[in-house]
């Protein structure tokens, strides 16, 4: 039986935004589970639940709190993010999508118990944010093959996605693999050559399974730019094997740190932002966005 959670020195308005049908229909329960965990150690709650597109960031928008937390998966966290009006008010995860990954990196808990601890902690890590066409962008950037699989995903989608379309667009991305050239130009220096497969992005563990360097840094107002060399069937598999034994870069994988990044090509080549399908190249970045504070363990600071 978990310890009763230490009343807060004082008492806080804290605004809990759930997408319901999230977490196989968990989202409303464990919303409400967490309310009364903060509630009993003498935090004021509101839950308000999602019941369309945009309701996320709209109650984000209009909130009178001095914490917000996101119940749900990581669309519900890009609208509630897009919302915020005051990027100083800390932000609490409880993970419930399919993939949650800015939640795995941060070894947040979909359990409300543990939610509410870390929330009643106050302890924060600044999350840097990118600008792609006016579009905030917080995880990752991919043009290619992870782009194309968005692109199937979304083309057969009929409801709710699980982690299983993203498996069978893999294998179909993978399957009709025409080979990108990818001209790729960082912070104003255009690249010597072309890539397969370009990722810019904030965190480790992209898509579930695949695993990133662990050494990024949320902070430091720079994204991570992967530039795969190559992009053919047999070239995608070894990087998707070292991807799944967090074996990236390599000498076939280059890595680099940037503010700005544009990546075009001379045939359209799909492109997705946060798991969202975004049209074609060309594609423009900037690590210009707002920096959020997010709610996260102590053992993750420095």
């Amino acid at each position: 039986m978990a310890d009763a959670i230490p009343a807060p020195h004082e008492s806080k308005r804290v605004l809990v935004i759930a997408n319901p049908i999230a977490g196989a229909g968990r989202g409303r329960s464990v919303a409400e589970a967490l309310g009364r965990e903060l509630t009993r150690a003498g935090m004021e709650v509101e839950i308000r639940l999602t019941s369309a597109r945009g309701d996320a960031q709209a109650f984000a928008a209009n909130a009178r709190a001095q914490v917000v937390v996101s119940v749900g998966g990581d669309g519900t966290l890009n609208e509630v993010l897009r919302g915020m009006a005051d990027t100083s008010v800390p932000i609490g995860i409880v993970p419930l999508g399919t993939a949650n990954v800015l939640a795995r990196d941060l070894r947040l808990s979909a359990d409300p118990i543990v939610a509410a601890r870390t929330i009643l902690a106050g302890h924060t890590v600044g999350l840097d944010t990118a600008i792609v066409a006016g579009q905030l962008s917080f995880l990752v950037v991919g043009v290619g093959f992870d782009a194309e699989a968005v692109r199937r995903v979304e083309a057969a989608r009929r409801g709710p996605i699980h982690f299983t379309n993203y498996v069978r667009a893999g294998f179909g991305a993978l399957w009709s693999q025409r080979e990108p050239r990818l001209e790729v130009e960082i912070d104003g220096a255009r690249l010597p050559g072309t890539f397969g497969w370009v990722l810019v992005s904030n965190v480790i563990h992209y898509g579930g399974l695949f695993r990133l360097a662990a050494d990024r840094e949320l902070d430091d107002g720079l994204w991570e730019v992967y530039l795969f060399r190559r992009g053919t069937r047999r070239h995608m598999v070894a990087h998707l094997l070292r991807g799944l034994f967090g074996r990236l870069p390599c000498k076939d994988v280059e890595r680099l740190r940037a503010r700005r990044v544009r990546i075009q090509s001379a045939e359209p080549v799909a492109v997705q932002v946060d798991g969202d399908g975004h049209g074609a190249t060309p594609v423009e970045l900037e690590i210009s966005g707002p920096r959020f504070r997010i709610l996260c363990p102590k053992s993750l600071l420095r």
